[in-house]
């Protein structure tokens, strides 16, 4: 490819304009999850006087552990279909209108549709999360040096997603009504489902059906395709393929730890915000906080509009109805912003909302994530078991700092008033933790596995972030027994001490992995 031809190719931001197409995609479903999620523990907990249904931590934090384990178990099954059948263009449409109706259900609130609602959400999400994994990767199947930078580029729009939902969600449901948080939650949903599906003929061919016929015309590109990946394969001998299956799975296996640990971000550390964190401020902290809560909430909306703003100069044209549903979508956010902002700036008395500490992984995401992608593009990249080494003992120090500001915290305690500086620092070395692991073990996975097993290979990648999930629940849901019996520092030391223990051994791994590796870098 030319010089010139590679910079119509990648003309958006040194990427390919279809990859911020996929970008808004996940983006919205990223925002209804993350809502949701945010909302989910404090509206189980809360006191039926408050609106909530007064379950106990325990039960709330088991419920919690299975719904987002399941999310990543059902992707297994999703990736088949979609491989199989549906090919990932539909397949993400049919999940995006299951979760939909998922969150039109919690809205309800009540048990049944609770219940029907979470079923929703965790089967939609299996046929969407793994395959608009996947159509990332074939934009990128022929530029796989560029795979790690887009790769970390689609993680911002994750967590954009996450930003925008916990916000907003959270505000109005802490704020105004639970209900209406969990529907906000369900529209975007819906508009982001439209969005990608009036925009998928920005795509090409990556995600069509596996018997999708073709026009004349594209028979050539199909058949050169089809041989580069059997001359591919054949390369790869099947020792070489067996080796790099290993490494797959001595990385899996790391990424339970990491999550069962990370994921008291909605569990554990949920409630130590709403129950042991000081969140009313008065006189000038209460003016100095409203002062950094709009800067934190505008500046990255004017970022992600400047990204859109660059996506319709590009793509208007050919992708029109999409865009404009996109933008619809930014002016609802950009009107309830507005109206957030008034309304705490008119407030007599400032309370941060417990789900508000929440958004800080994500804005330390899209803070930091440019720089982290050009690391992995520098020379200075390292290996991919150091960078799985570093993210779990960077996790582990964010507990380390909860452990430690929780000391003043009497035995048994059920409430107390601690800094909030403890979870505003702990959740910015867990995002750092994160950025080091999550999005390019994703980008591990596509470079060490076959082509034509790519979306069952990201299945059962997300298997293991399942049963991270899942341990993230069922030992969150002691908390209060451990807090009764030793304390809470000795409950985030246990955070501490795994994580990093777990980081550890995988750097010492790292000789062996770069050996089964065969030269993936």
């Amino acid at each position: 490819m030319t010089a010139q031809d590679d910079s119509k190719v990648f003309s958006l931001l040194g990427h390919k304009p279809a990859l911020f197409m996929v970008f808004f995609t996940e983006m919205w479903e990223r925002f209804s999850y993350y809502g949701m999620r945010a909302l989910f523990v404090l509206f189980l907990t809360s006191e039926i006087v408050n609106g909530g249904w007064a379950w106990s931590n325990e039960d709330a934090l088991k419920l919690y552990g299975w719904y987002t384990g399941l999310v990543y178990l059902t992707p297994i099954l999703g990736g088949f279909i979609a491989d199989k059948f549906l090919g990932y263009r539909k397949a993400v449409a049919f999940g995006a209108l299951l979760m939909t109706l998922g969150h039109a259900s919690m809205a309800l609130e009540t048990p049944t549709f609770l219940y029907i609602g979470l079923a929703c959400l965790i089967l939609g999400n299996g046929l969407f999360k793994p395959n608009l994994t996947s159509i990332v990767s074939g934009l990128y199947a022929k530029n796989e040096e560029k795979k790690d930078g887009a790769y970390t580029i689609y993680y911002m729009g994750v967590n954009a997603g996450a930003f925008l939902g916990i916000m907003l969600c959270g505000y109005i449901g802490e704020k105004v009504s639970w209900s209406f948080g969990f529907g906000l939650a369900g529209i975007f949903m819906f508009l982001g489902m439209l969005q990608f599906w009036f925009g998928r003929s920005i795509l090409d061919k990556v995600g069509l059906p596996p018997k999708k016929k073709y026009e004349l015309d594209d028979i050539d590109d199909i058949v050169e395709d089809t041989v580069e990946e059997v001359v591919e394969e054949v390369k790869v001998s099947s020792k070489v393929q067996k080796d790099r299956y290993i490494v797959v799975g001595v990385l899996a296996f790391f990424t339970v730890f990491f999550w069962a640990a990370f994921e008291q971000a909605g569990g554990s550390m949920t409630i130590f915000a709403n129950k042991y964190t000081n969140r009313v401020l008065v006189g000038n902290a209460a003016n100095i906080f409203k002062i950094i809560d709009t800067l934190i909430t505008i500046v990255p909306l004017l970022i992600i509009s400047w990204v859109l703003y660059k996506l319709f100069a590009q793509t208007f044209k050919k992708i029109s109805l999409s865009n404009t549903i996109l933008g619809f979508s930014f002016a609802i956010i950009w009107a309830i912003v507005i109206w957030k902002l008034y309304r705490e700036f008119s407030a007599e008395t400032t309370e941060v909302p417990a789900s508000w500490f929440g958004i800080l992984n994500s804005l330390f995401i899209i803070s930091f994530a440019p720089m982290f992608s050009k690391l992995w593009e520098s020379k200075y990249n390292p290996s991919a078991a150091v960078k799985f080494g570093l993210g779990l003992i960077l996790l582990g120090f964010g507990f380390a700092l909860l452990a430690f500001g929780a000391i003043s915290i009497p035995q048994g305690a059920e409430t107390a008033k601690v800094s909030m500086m403890w979870l505003i620092f702990a959740y910015l070395f867990h995002t750092l933790g994160e950025l080091f692991l999550s999005p390019v073990g994703l980008s591990y996975v596509s470079k060490l596995v076959p082509a034509k097993l790519i979306g069952l290979m990201f299945g059962v990648w997300y298997l293991a972030i399942f049963i991270g999930n899942w341990s993230a629940g069922q030992l969150g849901g002691m908390i209060d027994g451990i807090t009764a019996k030793y304390s809470l520092t000795t409950f985030f030391l246990i955070f501490t001490v795994v994580p990093a223990a777990a980081g550890g051994i995988m750097i010492l791994l790292n000789p062996v992995l770069k050996k089964l590796m065969h030269g993936v870098r």
